[in-house]
């Protein structure tokens, strides 16, 4: 049974006694068959599309932003969130966070700066990745399995009200000023406990950056946040171009994670890999997962075929592997742009009366969208398509050592030795026999790069020679064709 249900504000469970609330409340881990049974998005579809009038299956297609596809990186992602979240509370405690919060509202009220020291910093992390590849989507629905508050009214027999807030999603501001990325903050608290923080910023518009950023520290303090996500990091980028807006902007975030221990998650385009790598301190701290198109393999198969599963044209057409390496081509296997090739394909071969999908009616969709998939990606990634995770649990098999065995031996390393040679020899017979199941997936390319190969003509100089390489037939060529001069001496 599950700790909480699937609700947004949920009252404290205590697991797990650590003398921490925070943590003791924190939902538990899901299994990676939970994960993807909550995150996962069924659409519905006519099951006869005949009973259906055009227009009602061409409405029937905007259900297919909907469908969302489990994949093995996002419970990955899932898993470092969690951890990044749990790192935040296992920081501190209530004690830890009234001091702070003290120490703070004293600047605020003094006006002056002060340099915290503290044994501990915020969990800090970057995803970046492709467009559409999937990165938005998937950190919200990750998020929504979930609590996203958590009330505190009585813990061990003591009085004890305060909300936890887990996690907020945040933009990044266009304009990549502090101000305006501390008002996003507070739009986000407010969201999720219906406060109105924002609006008291708003009054107080005149206020120095300094007072509204240690404000917002303080009420991070009060609200024991634990991870504020930064989506569309890339927007720092343009500014920081023309006004020069990214240091501000960074050494903000990282104060605000020094003096608050909350975690912050990065994440944006690859084009922001060049504003982390020139700053050491923040390069140090946005190591995290490099995300690139899915590769032309088992995952790949399987996306594609799940997809192609919901279709409403009249004219069912199966799967070949021809219109799969097609479908790979024109969408260089980003999962976006395959959900809208097909969404505007079926659309173009309802309208057109065909209702069939074909290689034309695909590259027509392709054309009138004018998807351009890129070329060349950063320096370095993974594939969405690399991600593995199995829930294996290993079964080893060790012989019982007799007591005259253990006696004898004076030394415990060998006994260590033997076990773990024991242990190692298990394994690799299991890793054997995996590599000897396993089928190799060759990988396709739908289209051949280079020129086309030229057919030669038969007076072809080459291709007489192909055809003997003893000279024969290259001298008779040469002589009908009146290459060939005779001189007699």
């Amino acid at each position: 049974m599950m700790k909480y249900s699937n609700e947004r504000v949920v009252e404290a469970k205590y697991t797990n006694p650590q003398g921490n609330p925070f943590v003791e409340a924190l939902p538990e881990l899901l299994s990676k068959k939970e994960f993807e049974r909550q995150i996962r998005s069924k659409i519905n579809l006519p099951k006869d599309p005949s009973t259906c009038q055009p227009q009602e299956r061409r409405a029937y297609l905007m259900e297919l932003s909907k469908w969302f596809q489990p994949m093995d990186y996002m419970y990955q992602l899932y898993d470092m969130l969690y951890r990044a979240m749990s790192a935040t509370y296992q920081t501190k405690n209530v004690v830890d966070s009234v001091r702070q919060i003290n120490e703070l509202y004293t600047d605020f009220r003094t006006g002056r700066e002060r340099e915290f020291q503290y044994s501990t910093q915020g969990y800090s992390t970057a995803i970046l990745g492709v467009p559409g590849i999937g990165k938005t989507s998937t950190l919200q629905r990750c998020l929504s399995t979930m609590p996203q508050v958590i009330i505190h009214t009585r813990y061990q027999n003591t009085a004890m009200y305060t909300k936890q807030i887990n996690y907020l999603f945040v933009e990044c501001p266009s304009d990549c000023s502090v101000k305006t990325l501390a008002f996003n903050i507070f739009a986000a608290i407010d969201r999720a406990i219906g406060s109105d923080y924002l609006k008291q910023a708003s009054y107080q518009k005149s206020m120095a950056t300094s007072a509204t950023t240690t404000r917002l520290k303080i009420i991070c303090l009060n609200h024991n946040i634990g991870l504020i996500v930064i989506d569309e990091i890339q927007n720092a980028i343009q500014t920081a171009a023309k006004n020069r807006q990214i240091k501000p902007l960074i050494k903000f975030l990282v104060e605000l994670t020094n003096e608050t221990t909350t975690g912050i998650c990065f994440c944006g385009t690859l084009e922001a890999e060049a504003v982390f790598e020139k700053q050491e301190h923040l390069k140090r701290r946005t190591r995290g997962y490099r995300l690139l198109p899915m590769k032309f393999d088992v995952t790949y198969r399987k996306f594609i075929t799940e997809l192609w599963e919901h279709q409403v044209v009249l004219k069912k057409k199966p799967l070949t592997e021809k219109l799969m390496k097609q479908m790979y081509d024109l969408s260089a296997g980003i999962p976006a742009y395959l959900v809208k090739i097909f969404e505007e394909a079926q659309a173009q071969a309802i309208l057109s009366g065909k209702e069939e999908l074909s290689y034309e009616v695909i590259k027509q969709a392709v054309v009138m969208l004018g998807i351009e998939v890129p070329k060349v990606y950063g320096k370095y990634g993974t594939s969405i398509s690399d991600f593995t995770v199995q829930e294996v649990q290993m079964k080893t098999v060790v012989s019982e050592l007799s007591t005259e065995q253990i006696d004898s031996e004076p030394n415990e390393t060998k006994v260590e030795s033997t076990v773990q040679t024991e242990v190692e020899a298990a394994f690799e017979a299991e890793c054997k026999k995996d590599e000897s199941t396993e089928k190799e997936i060759k990988r396709f390319y739908a289209t051949q790069r280079g020129r086309k190969r030229s057919e030669r003509e038969e007076a072809d100089l080459i291709a007489a020679w192909v055809l003997d390489t003893t000279g024969n037939v290259l001298l008779h060529t040469l002589e009908t064709c009146q290459m060939l001069e005779r001189r007699c001496f």
